[in-house]
Formats: C-alpha cells, sequence, structure tokens
C-alpha cells in the first residue's frame, strides 16, 4: 500500500493524475524540467523536484533521476502517465527493481504489448488477425527492411515499435522513398522515446480507427470499456476522439471487446490498456497495436461509463479488485473529445509558441476541459503543442455536436495561435454530422480553405476597427483639459442660480 505517488509526466495528464490521488487522499510529486519550472502540475502537486534542462532526454526521459527523486521523496509509487517512458518495460522493471509501485502493467507485458513488431507476433499466436506487415520479433536494419518492404506491398508505414501519438511513423508509397524515411522515421523515435527501433506495416485505405479500452486487476478479471472512434487524424496524429463510434454496432462491438480482452490476456495484463484495430467497410477488423498506457483520449470512456480510469488505475496498482464487472458497463449518451493544440490551421498547421496572454474555459452542462495552462503560461518548442481536451457530453450524438459547438465558440485561447477554427469546420461538416469519416478524411476529403473567405472578411472588419479605435485614441490625446477656474463643477453653479432667482 501507498500513500504517495510521483507523477513521471508533465501537462495536463499530470494535472489529472494529481487531481484523481487529492480525491483518494494520497499525496502527490511533481518534476520539472527548466521551462515546466511554473507549470500547473508544480503548483498543484504536494512536492515538486527539478528534473534537469527543457531537451526531454535530459528531463522527462531520465528515468534514473526520477528514480531518485522518488525514493527521496520517499513516494511509494510513479504514475508514467502517457508518452515519454510510460511504455518502457525497462523503466517499469527498474520502478519495480528500487522497490517502487509502477501504476501500469507488468514489465513483461509493456516488453510484449508495447513493442509494436513483438505484439503482432503475440496476438497473432492467440489468434487474433493483425494488419499485414513485417512478421517476426527482433530489430530489423535497414538493409532487412529495404527487402521485406516489396513483399508487403506499398502503400505502406513505417512505425516505430516503442511509443506512439504518431511519433516515428511515416508513409512510403514506394521504394525510392523508403530509404529517407526510414531514416526520418529512425530519428524521430530515438528523439521521443529514446528507441529508433521500427517496422513495416501495409496501409489500408478507407478504414477506420476503432479502439478498446481494457481494464485488468490482479486477480484475473479483464474488462472493455467499449470503443471509441479515433479515425480523424493528420498525420496520424488523432485530432477528435468520440465514443461510442457511429460505425459500430452491438453484435460488432461484443465481438470486437471480446478479442481486445483476448489480447490483454495473452500477455497476462494488468491495469489501463488500449487494443487498437483498423476496420474496414466491410466490418472486417485487424489488431494494431496496444498501447500499454492510460490514452489522452480516455476522458470520453469516462463520460459515458461513468467510470473513473484513473483511480482505476490506482486501486489496481493497489491490489483491489475492479469495481465493474462486464455486465455493469453501459454506455450513457454520446462524448466527443477536441485536443486543443497550438497551431496555426491555416498555415498548415504549423506550430505556434509563446506566452498565453488569455484564456476564458468554456463551462455548461455536459462540458469538461482538461488543460495544464493558465493566463501567463509559456507554450516552448520543447514537447508536445497540446494545450487541452475539450470534451463534451449528449444524450445523443446530435446534442454531443451542438454542445461541442457552443463550448468551441466560448473558448477564448490568446497569445498564441490554435486549431479551435479547426474543430469548428469539423463540427459543421456534412460528412462528420452523418458519421461518414475514416483515418484520411482530414488530408484527402477536408480543407480549411472553404472558410478562407469569411477569414479575409473577419480580418477586413478588424483592421477597419483597429482603425477606427487608433483614430479616436489620437483625438483623446490631442485634446486639452484645462482645469475649471471656478472652485466647484458648472453643474454646483447652476444649482445655486436656479436657487437663487427663483
Amino acid at each position: 500500500m501507498f500513500d504517495k505517488v510521483l507523477i513521471a509526466n508533465r501537462g495536463e495528464i499530470a494535472v489529472r493524475i494529481i487531481r484523481a490521488c487529492r480525491e483518494l487522499g494520497i499525496e502527490t510529486v511533481a518534476v520539472f524540467s527548466d521551462v515546466d519550472r511554473e507549470s500547473l502540475h508544480v503548483r498543484y502537486a504536494n512536492e515538486a523536484y527539478y528534473l534537469g534542462p527543457a531537451p526531454s532526454r535530459d528531463s522527462y526521459l531520465r528515468g534514473d533521476k526520477i528514480i531518485d527523486i522518488a525514493l527521496k521523496s520517499k513516494a511509494g509509487a510513479i504514475h508514467p502517465g502517457y508518452g515519454f517512458l510510460a511504455e518502457r518495460g525497462d523503466f517499469a522493471q527498474q520502478v519495480e527493481d528500487a522497490g517502487i509501485v509502477f501504476i501500469g502493467p507488468r514489465p513483461s507485458a509493456i516488453t510484449a504489448m508495447g513493442d509494436k513488431a513483438v505484439a503482432r507476433a503475440t496476438v497473432t499466436a492467440a489468434g487474433v488477425p493483425v494488419v499485414p506487415g513485417t512478421e517476426g520479433e527482433g530489430n530489423l536494419s535497414d538493409e532487412e527492411i529495404m527487402q521485406i518492404a516489396p513483399k508487403i506491398g506499398f502503400p505502406l508505414l513505417v512505425k516505430a515499435t516503442a511509443g506512439g501519438g504518431g511519433k516515428g511513423m511515416r508513409e512510403v508509397s514506394d521504394i525510392e522513398e523508403l530509404p529517407p524515411r526510414l531514416n526520418a522515421a529512425r530519428s524521430e523515435a530515438e528523439a521521443a522515446f529514446g528507441d529508433g527501433n521500427v517496422y513495416l506495416e501495409k496501409l489500408l485505405t478507407n478504414a477506420r480507427h476503432i479502439e478498446f479500452q481494457i481494464l485488468a486487476d490482479s486477480q484475473g478479471n479483464v474488462i472493455h470499456l467499449a470503443e471509441r472512434e479515433c479515425s480523424l487524424q493528420r498525420r496520424h496524429q488523432k485530432l477528435l476522439e468520440e465514443s461510442p463510434s457511429p460505425f459500430m454496432n452491438e453484435s460488432l462491438r461484443e465481438e470486437m471487446g471480446q478479442v481486445a480482452c483476448k489480447a490483454a490476456s495473452a500477455v497476462d495484463y494488468l491495469n489501463a490498456g488500449t487494443i487498437e484495430f483498423l476496420v474496414n467497410e466491410d466490418g472486417k477488423y485487424y489488431f494494431l497495436e496496444m498501447n500499454t498506457r492510460l490514452q489522452v483520449e480516455h476522458p470520453v470512456t469516462e463520460i459515458v461509463t461513468g467510470l473513473d480510469i484513473v483511480k482505476e488505475q490506482i486501486r489496481i496498482a493497489r491490489g483491489r479488485k475492479l469495481h465493474a464487472t462486464q455486465e455493469d458497463i453501459q454506455l450513457s449518451g454520446w462524448a466527443i473529445e477536441c485536443r486543443i493544440n497550438a497551431e496555426d490551421p491555416y498555415n498548415n498547421f504549423l506550430p505556434s509558441t509563446g506566452k498565453i496572454t488569455q484564456s476564458i474555459l468554456p463551462t455548461g452542462p455536459g462540458v469538461r476541459v482538461d488543460t495544464g495552462v493558465y493566463p501567463g503560461f509559456e507554450i516552448s518548442p520543447y514537447y508536445d503543442s497540446l494545450i487541452s481536451k475539450l470534451i463534451c457530453w449528449g444524450e445523443t450524438r446530435g446534442e454531443a455536436i451542438l454542445r461541442m459547438r457552443r463550448a468551441l465558440e466560448e473558448y477564448r485561447i490568446l497569445g498564441v495561435k490554435t486549431n479551435i477554427p479547426f474543430h469548428q469546420n469539423i463540427m459543421d461538416s456534412h460528412r462528420f454530422m452523418a458519421g461518414q469519416y475514416d483515418t484520411r478524411f482530414v488530408e484527402e476529403r477536408f480543407s480549411m480553405d472553404q472558410t478562407s473567405g469569411k477569414q479575409k472578411e473577419h480580418a477586413e472588419i478588424a483592421s477597419i476597427m483597429a482603425t477606427v479605435v487608433a483614430h479616436r485614441e489620437s483625438q483623446r490625446s490631442s485634446q486639452i483639459v484645462r482645469k475649471s477656474e471656478r472652485d466647484t463643477s458648472n453643474w454646483k453653479w447652476i444649482g445655486r442660480w436656479e436657487r437663487i432667482n427663483r
């Protein structure tokens, strides 16, 4: 049993974990880099320790420093959040070797499922269908990959075996593109996860990306919390998620849920995890990968199931049984999550850095905002551009969309550019409203150009208003206001005159 948790992460997910710990009466320890010294998670935690310089390789990827801080602060457990060290089996093993509880899967499960290539081999042996790609286990050299690629067929994906979030991933349409994109994928994976190993996977077109949240306790109970629709992506980075999926029906949900639990049981899984599938138009599904950690998009599942996944993670790590059985899991309503990123949707989603001068969060029924920033917070170029997650719930999908439109309209962030206009246009898209989209929708059948006319019109109006305000202010500054020679105001003088002449 532990009563203090170190959060080996930053930003909104660190804040989210701290809040869950507070509700459970558990003290928290934050770690921070140079640029995160004034971050919200540092302010919220009971204790905070300096970790290192801004680059993640010198701070949030330094597992040895994190374990030393945990021992120094007498934290009984470490929660890795997502990203950074969350899917590093060697780190989880080091944590356990130090006598600290790792709030996540067993090291063996992370190794088996966290490595995407090994995961494919593991679930294939368990009878779960996988997307065609590199078979077998172990690291592949560039020469081996060049030989295997034509056998798989193009187009294909080069994917990092560690981590996720679209990092270390490149599309390849022919053999000539493979060498440079292979190098780029390895370099990005090495920088993000400390592991440059990659594998190949066939790129399925017109497919949906559907994932199942699973929970498993130490008593052998494994349940799924239904699906999340994650097909709205750009460069393989998820932008919007919803639960349930508008594509799924009850029979397919039950079948895929059972397969997800089967895949988790194949590696004696413990704690929270996500089984990801690609599903074609005919409803045929393939195992894509397993994320052996908490997902960015977990709030949509929490809202429709009423289950606090972070609290469940902590309870499982304490050796307790799951709160719910599979029969207890019932979906209520619909939830949509928009990832609010610091990037310019009108300039090829170029990252935006700077200080947030104003932040007005939307509120009201069915609206939740998970964030780690505040007015005055500096968005740096060192980490992910995620500012917040805006989640809206409705009794129906239509109500959730209407509520999200209202919330996006209320949301105000000044100081950096954000992708809020992108999400507003997605909410107005007829194909999105009809649920008719796939993983290629944003890149091939959606464009921000449709609103360029409005943007120009708004820019002209803003310029005119700015000119009028500047002119008025200049007139005011040129006026000379003298103090009256009388000892009082003209109004009082008129009052006196009227009283005298009554």
